[in-house]
């Protein structure tokens, strides 16, 4: 393991260099932190040294601080394990210092790596270099003095943008927005960096400390931030760090940038114990762990590349499946049963790929080289040296049955076997070929080009590797794998299939539809489930209300009121009719002609208390929707549907957009409390029935206080492991 430390080095020309040794990243972790001190202190005082210059090893500058400290600051809460950096380092040590300090940038300066270099006199960079300062989508703000810097450098409004969305610059757009004094080829960064430094010395470039300048803050500074304050305001009413950012801007510039730079570390510490932390830190831990699979990744298997695959079925989930893997430079054959579905097939993927290059996501250069990679076709002849299958045909047994057998035959023997279904038991699909070791689940989320999640659905036959080779497709086409076990809806849908049913029962218990929807959203998913059923279409509702029911009689709410609106001619955004009005170029409106639609579906069930609306707060309302979803979750883990919780958590955020900065399904539930969710899922188990009757795993962990995240006693029928 490459050791963490900073080299400090002094040449003939009376230069130090000091290089942060930390890889991959050059993460600011405490350790280094303590050592660029030390050192910045002793160039400081050595007699030997004329000017310095700060680099990084391997090619790049540093990735920012260790976000793991912030993590411990969470699991203990101790604040201060998070230093005085802005003060003591940047201020005191490199700003303030009698000799001038130049940073010399190469691969990447982000977060606190850029809020370092800002702090030196000079800043020079190779071409193409990422810079920026991306915590606020953390939870929290610039803590190193990166606020009142970055508008001192580059100019208020660019450097609100910069930090309100996060996204990087180059080098190159550094240097046109002045934060980069000059550009140069890797071979010559070191040595222009030192001349920098000793002309700086010498009095032949200007000693810039970037916190005394006014020029670039322009005099239209407040009128800036307050565009910007009534922006975030109505664009992320959850997210306090984009207000608190805004602010401490202000703050220095209306009282000095020294005075800035204390006001933001006063925040920054706030904001680090905030719950929004909290769920975007776990977010981001999460993100990384669910790649690790026990008995997949930790055995000493190397995935075996996949470089051509082919994909059965070009309708919607087939063409963006296909679309995601010619985007990730894989060559893919699309099979259709006919001219005209193949045709309408390759369409789809055209268009997909030319929306991309509309929006600019895609160079034109890029968008051409990934349709040469596809090619339609109407047998199997192109399936002898394939990689990879995919199929996503109709979900219908015997069809899936058929073609997989006929895979089976045709496919070379090493060919990764996978099936895109959504409720078919994989066991079933694969049950009639020899080689089910090679049958796997790639579910994909709709549109599949765009949706970042990938649920690879593993049965107690596939194997490792086959496991192992599907995570690194979905790396390679920029999806998120989630290794799941096999069962009805696997995770994601498993979890969120009591979502609408929770609407529907308060429906029936006399809640205004609209009233549901708006509250749902307010929590912070970007629609209610009932905006959500009109936008998948009531076909799909009706084929897995059945599914889940089949699947879970004892807790699943049955109503008449989607085959109610299917009867009045409604399904949805589909004809521009549901819940809603959907009309072409407008938001969908509420639609007051479905309420005698509702009321009819209430006479029938007839389940309010004594035929009366029962009253409800608004928080009741949002926690009868979620805490059944807790519920499911809470079986989901006790089954071992998934490895962790917070693998669950990832795919909650990635699959059903749970706010991330709540931290996911799971993670929220721990925030609001198990006894909590156990006891008001058992008061309504009395009042409206067993849709609300809380699992054996929510009770005990409530009766035990045991976290809902903290992992199961060993589980011998796990399912997401080998």
């Amino acid at each position: 393991m490459a050791s963490v430390k900073v080299d400090f080095q002094v040449g003939n020309d009376g230069v130090a260099v000091i290089t942060i040794c930390n890889p991959p990243v050059n993460a600011l972790a405490l350790p280094i932190i303590r050592a660029l001190k030390y050192k910045f202190d002793e160039a400081a005082r050595r007699n030997d040294v004329k000017a310095i210059v700060l680099t990084g090893k391997g090619g790049r500058f540093s990735g920012g601080f260790d976000i793991s400290v912030m993590q411990k600051v969470h699991q203990t809460g101790d604040i201060t394990l998070v230093p005085d950096v802005s003060v003591e380092l940047v201020v005191n040590s490199i700003e303030d210092s009698k000799k001038p300090i130049v940073a010399a940038i190469e691969g990447l300066a982000l977060g606190g790596g850029l809020e370092l270099a800002m702090g030196c006199h000079a800043r020079v960079a190779v071409p193409k270099a990422k810079l920026g300062l991306p915590e606020l989508t953390l939870g929290i703000i610039p803590g190193f003095g990166g606020t009142q810097r970055l508008p001192r450098l580059v100019g208020t409004s660019k450097a609100v943008e910069m930090m309100l969305t996060s996204k990087p610059i180059t080098s190159e757009e550094g240097q046109k927005l002045g934060i980069i004094d000059a550009i140069v080829s890797s071979e010559e960064l070191l040595k222009v960096s030192r001349l920098w430094a000793l002309e700086i010395a010498e009095k032949r470039k200007p000693w810039v400390r970037s916190l005394h300048r006014t020029d670039k803050l322009g005099s239209d500074a407040r009128e800036v931030l307050a565009t910007a304050r009534q922006r975030v305001k109505k664009t992320a009413p959850h997210l306090p760090q984009q207000q608190a950012c805004v602010d401490v801007i202000e703050h220095g510039i209306l009282h000095g940038g020294y005075s800035g730079v204390l006001k933001e570390a006063e925040v920054f510490k706030k904001l680090v114990l905030s719950e929004t932390a909290k769920g975007l830190i776990h977010v981001f831990f999460a993100r990384n762990t669910i790649s690790k699979v026990p008995g997949v990744t930790d055995i000493g298997l190397k995935p075996r590349n996949v470089r051509k695959a082919a994909v059965i079925g070009g309708g919607l989930m087939g063409s963006g499946i296909a679309t995601a893997l010619i985007l990730g430079n894989i060559r893919v054959i699309l099979k259709e049963v006919n001219s005209e579905y193949l045709q309408k097939g390759l369409k789809t993927i055209e268009a997909n790929i030319r929306s991309l290059v509309t929006r600019k996501k895609l160079t034109q250069q890029k968008a051409e080289g990934a349709l040469s990679l596809l090619k339609g076709v109407l047998d199997y002849t192109e399936f002898k040296d394939v990689d990879m299958v995919i199929e996503a045909v109709i979900e219908k047994i015997s069809l899936k049955q058929e073609i997989f057998s006929d895979l089976e035959k045709i496919c070379p023997p090493h060919c990764i076997l996978a099936s895109n279904t959504s409720t078919i038991d994989l066991n079933i699909i694969g049950e009639k070929i020899s080689s089910q070791d090679r049958v796997i689940g790639a579910h994909f989320f709709s549109p599949a080009h765009i949706m970042p999640l990938l649920e690879i659905v593993r049965t107690n036959k596939t194997s490792a590797q086959v496991i192992l080779d599907l995570i690194a497709v979905g790396k390679v086409i920029q999806k998120s794998p989630v290794v799941v076990g096999n069962c009805t809806g696997f995770a994601v849908n498993r979890t969120f299939f009591p979502y609408a049913q929770g609407a529907h029962l308060l429906l029936h218990l006399g809640v205004d539809a609209f009233r549901i929807d708006r509250l749902i959203t307010n929590f912070g998913l970007p629609m209610g489930p009932l905006q959500l059923q009109d936008l998948a279409g009531y076909g799909v509702a009706v084929a897995v209300g059945k599914e889940f029911a089949g699947a879970f009689p004892d807790r699943t709410f049955k109503s008449p009121l989607v085959d109610l609106l299917i009867k009045s001619g409604r399904n949805g955004k589909n004809n521009g009719r549901g819940y809603y009005i959907y009309e072409k170029g407008s938001k969908p409106k509420p639609d007051p002609s479905v309420l005698p639609i509702i009321e009819e579906s209430r006479r029938i069930c007839n389940i309010a208390p004594n035929g009366k609306p029962v009253s409800v707060s608004d928080q009741e309302i949002v926690e009868m929707v979620l805490f059944p979803i807790v519920n499911e979750a809470c079986r989901v883990l006790e089954e071992g549907v998934v490895i962790r919780a917070s693998d669950l958590d990832i795919a909650s955020v990635l699959g059903m957009s749970f706010p991330s900065y709540r931290g996911g399904i799971v993670f929220w539930a721990d925030q609001v409390g198990a006894k909590h969710i156990y006891s008001s899922l058992k008061k309504w188990t009395q009042l409206y029935g067993n849709f609300y009757k809380p699992s054996r795993y929510l009770e005990e962990r409530a009766t035990k206080g045991i976290p809902l995240s903290a992992p199961a006693s060993s589980n011998p029928t796990t399912k997401a492991r080998l």
